[in-house]
């Protein structure tokens, strides 16, 4: 445990004998610990996350003229179509390493590829499917 957690958490006897971890706060507010919770904060760059929304935003604009949907990805792709795009850009950002010079637009297009490779493969193992016509919602 970090010192700064340490300072706050304490050990309490709560309803029925339970005994666990809790933060106290100086303010007087208490919240269980963040042990074993998922944190985004830490996990995630937001300039990473700024540049991917950049080219997502940049690639919204379709050849007939038309702005699709920031979430259109979401209504499926053929899992070989992301697969061989994966492949496209992550050969040019192996190719630009080589070289010495990576772009950006490449490395989003494999995270891109990749979110939506895992998005399917999330779908599938949870057993959900698409209601049709919608992007986000899933029975």
């Amino acid at each position: 445990m970090t010192e700064e957690r340490a300072r706050y958490e304490r050990e309490v006897e709560v309803d029925e004998g339970y005994v666990g971890a809790i933060r106290c706060f100086e303010s007087g507010a208490t919240r269980d610990t963040d042990e074993g919770k998922l944190d985004f904060e830490g996990f995630l760059s937001p300039f990473a996350l700024e540049a991917y929304a950049q080219y997502l935003h940049k690639h919204r604009r379709q050849r007939d003229g038309q702005l699709r949907a920031s979430d259109n990805w979401q209504k499926g792709m053929p899992v070989d179509v992301c697969m061989k795009s994966l492949w496209r850009h992550f050969f040019a950002v192996w190719r630009g390493h080589r070289c010495g010079d990576v772009s950006v637009d490449d490395l989003c297009g494999v995270i891109f590829n990749a979110m939506a490779l895992l998005h399917e493969m999330e779908l599938e193992e949870k057993g959900l499917t698409r209601v049709p016509g919608d992007v986000v919602k899933y029975e």
